[in-house]
């Protein structure tokens, strides 16, 4: 069925896509007109920074290698004043997350561009959604200011992901085609590029599980994470990203672990609400139930299934159910006290996902 009410905004920033892409970075620092570019990345990054920034030359203002899950405010202020204090006019984030996460903390405040080098598949980079933590609960918002100027997609990057990361990460990128499928903003464009999303990340995961160097499984999984970001960038954020916001922000688990083990969860409780993008996604997973593909999608690749196993303890599902109803996001199903309890005992506990009842 066509959709027949819609309104679609293109978000105005420039994507290469390529091996070797990452060569053009200075060529892109240039074109915005930039003289003084901060790299920005997590500690473990650290090396990958330095020689983005070998690169750069004179148009380098150096390495800031603070990046952390879920951007602490802390970590966002100290890297606020250090670009401050180094004169940059740009940045550069090169990672995941994290990274491009504290690229925006600082275009929010200081309003300079950011080029975005993602190395893993979070899709951030293809969105105006900022996130930043403080005394344990995650803020989230949207400005136009925070969109990378220009996104450099280099699967040659990706090839050192470790096998763990790269699987969480694809789901955290489904996670968040999934929920553009059923977003009360979605358009025609966003969902056919949120169901090859799907289609496309589920197809190449077992490929890069199988063997991590493949570069065509790793292209593909980049390309599907370009994909699956620019649905999130399009739409508005449902149950599934409020959850894991909570969970990330109040216990800091680990953001795409977290991403894989609610998804099945907050898609089971959707999909009787959802008919249109639950039907698109059992196109893309060939499956009458996503919901339960995704699940057995996740134990076949050794995926976390539980939210126990990342650190949660069971007396965290009241106060995260607690914040996930003191301000909902928008959602097919209504969200419910029971409805949550349920599902976040069950992600908790790693059960199978059940729909809501």
């Amino acid at each position: 069925m066509v959709q027949t009410s819609f309104s679609y905004d293109a978000l105005p920033m420039r994507v290469r896509f390529g091996s070797g892409v990452v060569a053009s970075l200075p060529e892109e620092v240039a074109r915005l007109g930039a003289r003084s570019a901060l790299v920005l990345c997590s500690p473990e990054q650290r090396a990958t920074g330095e020689t983005i920034a070998g690169a750069l030359g004179e148009r380098s203002a150096g390495v800031l290698a603070e990046a952390r899950m879920h951007v602490p405010i802390e970590v966002a202020r100290r890297a606020r004043a250090r670009a401050a204090e180094l004169g940059a006019d740009a940045c550069v984030a090169v990672g995941g997350g994290s990274a491009i996460g504290l690229g925006k903390a600082i275009a929010l405040e200081h309003d300079l561009p950011v080029i975005a080098v993602p190395t893993t598949y979070a899709g951030s980079e293809m969105t105006t959604v900022w996130g930043l933590t403080e005394n344990g609960r995650k803020r989230t918002g949207k400005d136009p200011r925070v969109l990378p100027a220009s996104v450099l997609y280099d699967p040659d990057l990706t090839l050192g992901l470790p096998i763990a990361m790269s699987v969480t990460s694809g789901f955290n990128a489904v996670a968040h085609a999934v929920e553009a499928l059923y977003a009360p903003d979605r358009s025609p464009v966003v969902s056919l590029m949120a169901e090859e999303g799907v289609r496309a990340m589920t197809r190449a995961l077992p490929g890069v599980v199988a063997d991590g160097g493949d570069l065509g499984a790793r292209t593909t999984a980049l390309y599907a994470s370009w994909l699956c970001g620019a649905g999130l960038g399009a739409t508005t954020m449902s149950l599934h990203h409020k959850l894991c916001h909570a969970l990330g922000g109040t216990l800091d688990l680990p953001h795409a672990a977290t991403h894989t083990v609610v998804l099945p969860h907050a898609l089971a409780y959707n999909q009787p609400a959802a008919p249109e993008a639950t039907a698109a996604l059992a196109r893309a997973l060939g499956s009458d139930d996503p919901a339960g593909r995704l699940w057995n999608l996740a134990a076949s690749l050794d995926a976390p299934r539980s939210l126990r196993e990342l650190g949660m303890a069971e007396g965290d599902i009241e106060p995260v159910r607690e914040q996930v109803l003191s301000a909902p996001y928008a959602n097919p199903a209504p969200v419910t006290r029971d409805g949550v309890t349920r599902l976040l005992r069950a992600a908790w506990s790693g059960e199978r996902p059940a729909p809501r009842s």
